[in-house]
This record gives structure tokens, C-alpha cells and sequence, in this order.
């Protein structure tokens, strides 16, 4: 089960950067069609750190960042190989996959803080107030999908004309806590690992 769990988180990283370019309108809400399943990983990172400790769960972040740094070269790497001459996609796989720099730095920074963030905030209120699972959940995903999406739209949009950045921020910010409200009950599917089994050393 905790093997599935961290495959399924790293997986869902994977796909996030995969489909985060082409962008989706809800509602008036325009996000990229990635966010559904990046906010999700949030509520997966709880369960790892619910099960595992928080310097497990910085573990698998850490992990989770390296395979999607190792993604982004490897797509720069088979874009810039010459296409074979009766293959017509290379401009659609070149678009699809071809994230600017700049895209893949923000996606990468913001990923990397905001969890990083979402397991101290989550270990917290573990360790201080202890009860109510389902709001350590909600009280670490809304700081932390917070300052992703302040993170990646400041870097990716920050100073791009015709971008409204507050309103991007506004859209993803609600769209991602609403699905964390939705997977709320996850979290007790897991059993928890006891506090006394964490070593403060290595907190």
C-alpha cells in the first residue's frame, strides 16, 4: 500500500508537467488543465507524511523533484533530435512538450517550496495539536497551494504583458482547495505513524 501510494504521488507529478500546457476554462477560471491532479499531490504528500514522518516525506519529495528534472532534460533532449523524415508531429510534439525555461523553473521552484512547506505545516499540527486529521490536511494545503501558485505564476507570468497575475493566482488557488476539500477523506485511509517514532535528530 505505501509503495502504491508513493509511486501514485511521483506519477502524478510526472503527469502534472506533462499536461500543464495547455490551459482550460471553468466558469470564467482559466488553469492549466494540470492543476486538477498537481493538487491533488498535496493530500498524497499528507498521507506519506501521516504514514511515514515528515523526513520520510521530505524523502519522496526530493525524489518526486529529481524524475520530474530528469523529465524536463530528457523532453529538451528528444525535441532536439533530428525527427525521422516521414514523421509530420515534431512541431505538435515539440509544443506539447517543449515548456519554455522559464515555465519549467517556476513549475520546479514552486513544486519544491510549497511541499516542502505542506509537510513542516502538516508535522506541526501533528505534533502541537494532534487532533482532527482531516484538519491538518486542509490547514497544510491551504498555506501550501498558497505559495505555489503565488511561486509558479510569479515566476512564469510575473511582467508578461496581458497577463492578469492576482487573477491567475486567484483561480488556481481556488480550484486547487477545492479539490484538496474533495480528498479531505483520504487521510483515514492511512494508519498513523506514531509520533515517538520519528527521531527529533533528524526532524
Amino acid at each position: 500500500m505505501l509503495i502504491l501510494l508513493i509511486g501514485i504521488y511521483i506519477a502524478c507529478e510526472l503527469i502534472a508537467n506533462v499536461t500543464a500546457s495547455k490551459p482550460v476554462a471553468m466558469g470564467g477560471i482559466v488553469v492549466p488543465a494540470a492543476v486538477f491532479i498537481y493538487a491533488f499531490t498535496f493530500t498524497l504528500i499528507d498521507l506519506i507524511n501521516e504514514r511515514l514522518g515528515k523526513v520520510r516525506a521530505r524523502q519522496v519529495i526530493y525524489a518526486a523533484f529529481a524524475a520530474n528534472f530528469l523529465l524536463a532534460i530528457y523532453c529538451q533532449f528528444a525535441i532536439a533530435l533530428p525527427p525521422a523524415p516521414f514523421y509530420q508531429g515534431q512541431q505538435a510534439f515539440s509544443g506539447v512538450l517543449g515548456s519554455t525555461w522559464r515555465i519549467v523553473i517556476a513549475s520546479l521552484t514552486a513544486y519544491l517550496v510549497a511541499s516542502l512547506i505542506d509537510v513542516e505545516v502538516f508535522a506541526w499540527w501533528r505534533r502541537r495539536i494532534g487532533r482532527y486529521r482531516w484538519a491538518r490536511v486542509l490547514a497544510s494545503n491551504s498555506v501550501s497551494t498558497l505559495v505555489d501558485s503565488v511561486i509558479f505564476i510569479t515566476i512564469a507570468f510575473g511582467g508578461v504583458s496581458g497577463y492578469d497575475v492576482p487573477g491567475l493566482i486567484g483561480g488556481q488557488y481556488l480550484v486547487k482547495m477545492g479539490i484538496t476539500v474533495v480528498s479531505i477523506p483520504l487521510i483515514y485511509l492511512v494508519r498513523a505513524r506514531p509520533l515517538r517514532m520519528e527521531p527529533e535528530r533528524l526532524a
